[in-house]
């Protein structure tokens, strides 16, 4: 399904070779960045499918350097359990991060069915290159 969700964002022709797979327990973070371990980083999007616990993602920044909660360029995307998130174009090289994972209640669909963590599925074209867009 990963590539009918970048089609559905202007991403047809989507064929991820790989999915990298992140398990987040409650505190858990990750530090700003940019993905640049793929051979093509100016077409090929990523596709980033949040299950399990909710949290904050950031978008944005000039700099991982920065701290996010102050820097303005950055914005705070509340993300659920099946949200899906897709970029690539000129934004592929977007710096972005998660906030510590806040404890949720137990009695969540999420926390029941996955063990009060957080999974991400990253999916991208770890080899080759994305055909051009129509």
């Amino acid at each position: 399904q990963a590539g009918a969700l970048a089609a559905a964002a202007g991403y047809p022709n989507f064929r991820p070779d790989v999915c990298l797979i992140n398990q987040y327990p409650i505190g858990a973070r990750l530090a700003m960045h940019k993905d640049e371990d793929e051979e093509d980083l100016v077409e090929a999007p990523i596709v980033s499918v949040s299950l399990g616990l909710p949290c904050t993602f950031l978008w944005g920044g000039v700099r991982a350097d920065r701290p996010a909660a102050t820097d303005s360029s950055v914005r705070h995307i509340q993300l659920c359990h099946g949200d899906a998130v897709v970029w690539g174009g000129k934004a592929r090289l977007g710096y972005h991060a998660v906030f510590p994972l806040a404890a949720t209640r137990k009695s969540s669909y999420a926390y029941t069915v996955l063990g009060g963590l957080r999974w991400n599925l990253t999916f991208r074209m770890a080899v080759g290159n994305y055909p051009k867009r129509l």
